[in-house]
Parts: structure tokens; C-alpha cells; sequence
């Protein structure tokens, strides 16, 4: 994979961990941006587009859950890819990272080629999603009350404009194309994260709760021991 063209924002407030991952990934071919904090990965993202954003959970002042959710809240960045890398490999960060908009948790200590790789794989996603051709019905997708418009990444429920994480949209884009049926886990995660990326057990639960949430409870619907389904 050529890696040339893509840039990744790393963040942490470690100099010695940025220089050594920078050092690593400049080597493989990447266009290496970094940051020390927060507030310093927001202006440097929203200036760069960076395809994926590297993030350490645990900073000073602003931390990564926090950033993430800001960098979600910037529109040029919706398809920026946001990875947490944190020696925290408890349950619950993995799940407030999800919960933040992340795309994919790594803990440390990591070997750079097993980084390297993992960029690699969601940088595969992120590239597989722009090669994607426009549907033969359009863009806008209708059903009741929810409108789904894939090309400006925008929800209408009932009236009202929602402006969901990109994973958050994915998942639901996929329930909705065919109400009532259901999709298995495996369906969702090889279609919403692709087959080749590795996340947490609760990041469909996390993300289905995210949705039910904004868009109501009635309408994705759990069938136990197999999957979710959307329901009218």
C-alpha cells in the first residue's frame, strides 16, 4: 500500500513516544503531523485534513475522549479516521472512546510494525470508502420519518438535522438500506469497520445505544444472540 499521500496527526503529550512513532512512520512513507495536547491537535487537523488521527487518551488540561468529540464536531473532518493509542486497556476507556466517535482502539506498549500495520489497515478502509461508487438511486435515502442524505453525511428525523460520527451514520446507513432484516455482529462489523481491524467486543453496543438515543429507541430493534435490525 502506498502511503505516501496520506497524512497522520499524531498526538501526545510524551516527546519521546511522538519522535520515536513519528521517526517509525516518516520511515514507512507517511506524511507525519504532531501535537503535544489537545487544543494544538484541533488547529493542526482542522489546517491539515488528516486522513487519521492518532490520539493519546490520557493529557494534561484536554484530554483525548475530549478532543476526539471536538474533532467530531468539525465538519471538514468527518472522514478523518481517529484511533486511540493509551496504555489504558480498561473496558471502560475503550467504551468512552467509542463513545467519543473513535474508529479503533490500540493500548501500549506496541511494536511500530504492529502500528504501522494497523494504520495501514484503516487507512485500507478509509481508502476502499472513496472508491465507492454512487449508488444508482441517488444519494438520499427515505424511510417514515428518517431521511438519510449519504452525500452530505446529514440525517433529518422528524424534522429535525442530526450530524452523527462517522462510524454512528455508517452503522445506521446499513440497518436502514433494508428494514427488517437483520444483520448479524459479523455483518456489521465487516461492513461498518472492515474484516481487517481489530476493536472491542462493546463497539456495535456502544454505537447502537449512540443511535437509539438520537434517532429513538423504537426503531433499531435487538434479536438476541444474532444481531440488530431497523425497524419503521
Amino acid at each position: 500500500m502506498n502511503v505516501e499521500n496520506y497524512k497522520v496527526l499524531l498526538v501526545d503529550d510524551e516527546p519521546d513516544i511522538l519522535e520515536f512513532i513519528s521517526y517509525n512512520m516518516r520511515k514507512e512513507g507517511f506524511q507525519v503531523l504532531t501535537a503535544n495536547n489537545g487544543q494544538e491537535a484541533i488547529k493542526i487537523a482542522e489546517a491539515e485534513i488528516p486522513e487519521l488521527i492518532i490520539l493519546d487518551v490520557m493529557m494534561p488540561e484536554m484530554d483525548g475522549i475530549e478532543t476526539c468529540e471536538e474533532i467530531k464536531k468539525i465538519p471538514a473532518l468527518n472522514n478523518s479516521i481517529v484511533a486511540f493509542l493509551t496504555a489504558r486497556g480498561e473496558d471502560y476507556s475503550q467504551i468512552a472512546g467509542f463513545e467519543a466517535g473513535a474508529d479503533d482502539y490500540i493500548t501500549k506498549p506496541i511494536k511500530p510494525k504492529v502500528l504501522i500495520s494497523r494504520a495501514k489497515a484503516l487507512l485500507k478502509r478509509y481508502r476502499s470508502e472513496d472508491a465507492v461508487e454512487e449508488p444508482q438511486d441517488g444519494q438520499v435515502l427515505k424511510i417514515g420519518d428518517l431521511v438519510i442524505d449519504r452525500e452530505r453525511y446529514l440525517i433529518i428525523n422528524s424534522g429535525e438535522e442530526l450530524i452523527l460520527p462517522k462510524k454512528e451514520f455508517e452503522l445506521l446507513v446499513l440497518l436502514a438500506s433494508k428494514p427488517e432484516k437483520v444483520f448479524t455482529r459479523d455483518e456489521i462489523y465487516n461492513s461498518v469497520w472492515g474484516d481487517n481491524i481489530i476493536v472491542g467486543d462493546r463497539t456495535i453496543d456502544v454505537h447502537i445505544r449512540k443511535l437509539r438515543e438520537k434517532i429513538g429507541q423504537e426503531h433499531i430493534k435487538t434479536i438476541k444472540g444474532v444481531g440488530y435490525k431497523y425497524v419503521i
